[in-house]
């Protein structure tokens, strides 16, 4: 998720100076899951075995891909055909939509009336996270999505499309994380005998957001690997939400990392660690990782290179000219090692993407929905030669090279739909001393899903409901030639501050404006019609 002073006065005054090697093949389950089936009231209707899915061959990986890209691109053609008239709109649902024991919604009544004020308003469909840490809360292969099945069903009869978030990640630590959701105990469990299944910087300090892509291929967790949870919990919710799909549930986002996105933890917020605009620190110090590092090192004849990241690269909260490996004149990022550890880190951030897509693609490939990922939009010293926070996070994006091309490729040989965040944020809106340019960032992004031949899809990074934030949006987003086009639009974020009177008439305008299908005083009528809706879900969010 991007991040902006232009919210927070006191993130704003704390600025001060200071292609993959191989293509594995998908991951498989288990010979048999137990999923449990509940209803509303909490109490088991059922069990159903998932049985394992034929194993892949090595040589299968390609035709798998194949297949997966052509459905994708089947719905993201269907997609396209009627962006003739705009970019959809949808809208994120609140983090705690559903309840932490997973059986049913938080604030049934708000839900249901936030969601046909939205439709009223020309909105496409909602966006909401399907928590890893609430649907297999209960153990191994014990599925519980009654919450989320409550909600689908409400989406449908609404006429709402949704978009479904994999997130297999901790709510809880990152920007606008307002609640907290931990992974599944019994994973937690399992990092806690093994701390090295966490996410390590340099000083030891262990990140419990995702579990490290370092572990990707062993089977760590109950048995199971990483990878192998993450498919077979996409498979449980394919078969849980067979008659939804296509018809209400249009997308389903894959997680990949920290807030969802496909990218190290290098910048977490929890407990003070970081603050904006710092550059991050290199999360590569597991034994994992560093076991792969050591490997890489001794290929490239040189062992010396294998015993860890960076050591002069500052710390959290320095900014590039405070270190040694960052700064503009013969930093350590442009030597030798510096590209060596550069294209380690960032290729393994990719595989990681390609073993999760390609379960993915396993488990949807014959589903009509599209598929897409998050690619965060970390914009605070882009205007810098090393982009040292880019570099952090595993993008190996630098003023002499892209490092969103391969991301965008990656998700082209999938038929991924790649979605961005900061579309709403301009240059001038930044603290000039920390070099932020959201707006180069976007284009860069743009251009290489643009050249990579992927859709490209966007979000605000932080709540904007004033008319510059919307202005920004509807340039970058749709008002553009059909072909450069965002294929969607993520609204952040349902709550009580969208249904106030000011903000929900300028939202009316801001969906029309999108859809290219009405103008402002239309949007004001929808506004005055919805009055009635609007503040019965402002009254419902807010108790």
């Amino acid at each position: 998720m991007a991040f902006s002073v232009a919210q927070s006065a006191a993130a704003a005054a704390s600025v001060a100076p200071g292609t993959p090697r191989h293509a594995p093949a998908p991951a498989l389950a288990p010979a048999s899951v137990s999923v449990t089936v509940r209803k509303a009231g909490g109490a088991p209707s059922g069990c159903l075995r998932l049985q394992r899915q034929p194993p892949v061959e090595p040589a299968r990986p390609v035709a798998c891909r194949a297949a997966a890209a052509a459905a994708a691109g089947s719905a993201a053609a269907e997609r396209a055909s009627t962006r003739s008239a705009g970019v959809p709109v949808f809208v994120m649902m609140p983090l705690d939509t559903v309840k932490k024991c997973g059986t049913a919604l938080n604030r049934r009544r708000a839900v249901q009336a936030s969601l046909a004020a939205l439709k009223s308003a020309g909105v496409e469909g909602v966006m909401v996270d399907v928590w890893w840490g609430i649907a297999e809360s209960d153990g191994p292969g014990r599925y519980n999505f009654a919450g989320y099945t409550e909600l689908m069903e409400m989406a449908r009869k609404t006429g709402l499309k949704v978009q479904a978030v994999m997130s297999f990640h901790q709510c809880g630590g990152n920007v606008g994380d307002s609640v907290t959701i931990p992974l599944p105990r019994w994973a937690l469990e399992e990092m806690e005998k093994d701390r090295d299944l966490c996410y390590t910087d340099q000083w030891g300090r262990r990140n419990y957001e995702y579990v490290s892509l370092g572990c990707d291929a062993m089977p760590v967790l109950k048995g199971r690997t990483p990878v192998e949870c993450y498919t077979d919990f996409m498979r449980a919710f394919r078969d849980h939400f067979a008659d939804y799909l296509g018809n209400t549930i249009v997308e389903i986002q894959v997680g990949m990392g920290p807030a969802g996105e496909l990218r190290y933890p290098s910048y977490p917020e929890s407990n003070g660690t970081w603050r904006f605009p710092g550059i991050g620190a290199f999360q590569c110090n597991d034994r994992y990782m560093l076991s792969s590092l050591k490997e890489a090192a001794a290929a490239a004849g040189k062992p010396e290179w294998g015993h860890g990241g960076p050591t002069d690269a500052g710390s959290y909260n320095s900014w590039p000219e405070d270190t040694i490996f960052f700064r503009r004149e013969n930093g350590g990022w442009s030597t030798e090692y510096g590209d060596f550890f550069l294209s380690w880190y960032s290729r393994m951030l990719l595989e990681h993407g390609d073993r999760v897509l390609a379960g993915a693609a396993s488990v949807f490939s014959a589903s009509p929905v599209a598929i897409s990922v998050k690619v965060a939009g970390i914009h605070w010293h882009y205007g810098t030669r090393s982009h040292a926070p880019e570099l952090t996070a595993g993008y190996y994006n630098t003023r002499r090279r892209d490092g969103y091309l391969p991301i965008a490729r990656l998700l082209a040989r999938h038929g991924a739909v790649l979605n961005f965040t900061c579309v709403e944020m301009r240059d001038q809106e930044q603290p000039r001393e920390a070099q932020c340019m959201p707006e180069a960032l976007v284009r860069q992004v743009a251009a290489a899903a643009r050249a990579a031949g992927v859709g490209l899809a966007g979000e605000n990074a932080l709540p904007r409901y004033d008319a510059a934030a919307h202005d920004q949006v509807v340039a970058s987003a749709a008002e553009r030639a059909a072909g450069d086009r965002m294929v969607a639009f993520t609204y952040l974020r349902m709550g009580a501050d969208l249904f106030h009177p000011d903000n929900w008439h300028r939202f009316a305008a801001f969906v029309r404006r999108m859809s290219g299908a009405g103008s402002c005083r239309e949007a004001r009528g929808v506004a005055q019609a919805t009055g009635s809706l609007v503040r019965e879900a402002a009254v419902a969010l807010r108790s």
